[in-house]
């Protein structure tokens, strides 16, 4: 049996202010029973991210694709200003919100919050 991981050496934030906006670290399931936010967990690096599913398959891009839709609709941001710049093709995702950090991080706050994470 393994212990959990250490919060001594965990990124407790799934978000960090970044000179264009704000990174949000992201683990994608796609192919699930809804689309939701679910929880935060670590990844296997012990960085916490926001667990996120989206309905839609993992296919041409589409998964991305409804994450970066449900993302601005929730947080209230074009489309435009969300991109994935690490993580294309793979579950563990970082993406570039952009804009003014400080209110970016207000918004992804006050979104924990409102989910209950």
């Amino acid at each position: 049996m393994t212990s959990p991981p250490s919060l001594e050496y965990m990124d407790t934030s799934p978000f960090e202010a970044h000179p264009d906006g704000v990174r949000l670290f992201l683990h994608l399931t796609p192919g699930a029973s809804k689309n939701a936010l679910v929880r935060l967990g670590p990844d296997a690096n012990n960085q916490m991210r926001l667990r996120a599913l989206v309905t839609t398959v993992p296919e041409q891009g589409k998964a991305n694709k409804a994450i970066i839709k449900i993302l601005a609709k929730k947080l209230r941001l074009p489309r435009s200003d969300i991109r994935i710049i690490a993580g294309q093709q793979s579950r563990e995702k970082t993406l570039l919100l952009s804009g003014n950090p400080a209110n970016l991080l207000d918004r992804l706050s006050c979104l924990l919050t409102e989910s209950g994470m």
